[in-house]
């Protein structure tokens, strides 16, 4: 059966025309699909049923459904964890800002990128996320919400650009005006920086918001934290930002996961000053999660502190990102694995 869900516009009415239907079933279609992101044929009330089951026979839906719900008691965020159609498992995060709701969701089922402070890696790599499973993390969210969704950040589990493809895909199905409609201007991809595919998206000529998860300023220092880095140096990840910035006159961000004792030093603080020296972009920086098999400890406020200064007082534009969800772990990966290893327990408010 194919995955009417992943179909391109044009694709669907291809598929449609050759069974003899009309244009503006497409129309009809790909609106259900998109637009109300419905999981069943049954759903799609203005067709006939002898379509409908016609539908059923050759297509299905790729969808999402709620296995885990957990609210923030401290400030609303939703942590969601999935259940795909092959029974496996990935996460999402609902957060509200003055702007309207972000959710930041997965790419893959599982990542194969080995960071050492993430806890995505932990329960191995299954496969790549079809691109109506990514947009169906949305409709599933909105729906159980009641609300709007205008902001996506890929920044869940999996590495966006290892699944270059499909989020191409992905990312021109929700930009269209016949569905979700949401502006690549709010879309933002974090990557661990994966060269080739940053220039890649590059030149797709898509306003999006690139963040590269740099989280050390040389390459001793982060090849020992991220194995990506043995392949793809600092240097050329920051120089790929460089390239895309200028291409796209989007601002690159980058994300500095401070751990305490390995890369919070002031002197880490100067060298990374020094690499993005007369380059507009903006540094998030990120008191490490607390990941039990991981051990990293979140550097000191003191720690936190003096290297937002130091950064700052070398010209870099630098934040502390502000913590949402801390009381239900909001950060990707733990509830997958947990469920994977048949344990469901977690230390906040589950709601589902």
């Amino acid at each position: 059966m194919i995955d009417i869900k992943s179909l391109t516009y044009e694709e669907l009415k291809s598929e449609l025309t050759a069974l003899s239907l009309p244009k503006f079933r497409a129309d009809q279609v790909y609106k259900w699909l998109h637009r109300f992101g419905v999981s069943s044929f049954d759903e799609m009330t203005d067709i006939s049923k002898s379509l409908r089951n016609l539908l059923s026979e050759k297509y299905f839906i790729p969808h999402c459904t709620i296995e885990d719900k957990y609210v923030s008691a401290i400030d609303g965020t939703v942590k969601y964890l999935f259940k795909l159609f092959d029974g496996e498992y990935i996460e999402s995060v609902i957060m509200k800002y003055k702007y309207g709701y972000t959710i930041c969701i997965s790419s893959q089922v599982g990542c194969k990128m080995g960071c050492k402070f993430c806890a995505s890696t932990l329960a191995g790599f299954k496969r790549n996320l079809l691109p109506a499973e990514m947009e169906s993390q949305i409709h599933a969210a909105q729906k159980d919400l009641n609300i709007r969704i205008s902001h996506i950040v890929l920044m869940g589990i999996g590495e966006p650009l290892d699944n270059y493809d499909n989020l191409i895909s992905f990312l021109r199905t929700v930009n269209n005006d016949a569905g979700l409609n949401i502006s690549m201007r709010d879309i933002t991809i974090s990557t661990c920086g994966i060269v080739p595919k940053i220039y890649d998206l590059m030149n797709e000529n898509l306003p999006i918001t690139l963040t590269l998860s740099l989280h050390a300023p040389n390459d001793r220092l982060r090849s020992s934290m991220m194995p990506v880095n043995d392949k793809y140096s600092v240097d050329e990840a920051i120089c790929a930002c460089r390239d895309y910035a200028e291409k796209t006159s989007r601002r690159v961000s980058f994300e500095y996961t401070l751990i305490n004792g390995v890369n919070d030093t002031v002197e880490c603080a100067n060298e990374l000053a020094s690499k993005l020296k007369g380059f507009i972009c903006h540094v998030n920086l990120i008191p490490v999660n607390d990941v039990e098999e991981r051990g990293n400890v979140r550097s000191t406020q003191t720690s936190v502190i003096n290297f937002l200064e130091t950064l700052k007082s070398k010209g870099i534009n630098a934040t502390i990102r502000r913590t949402l969800g801390k009381d239900i772990n909001a950060s990707c990966g733990q509830l997958r694995r947990k469920k994977n290893e048949g344990d469901s327990s977690e230390n906040c408010c589950k709601d589902r």
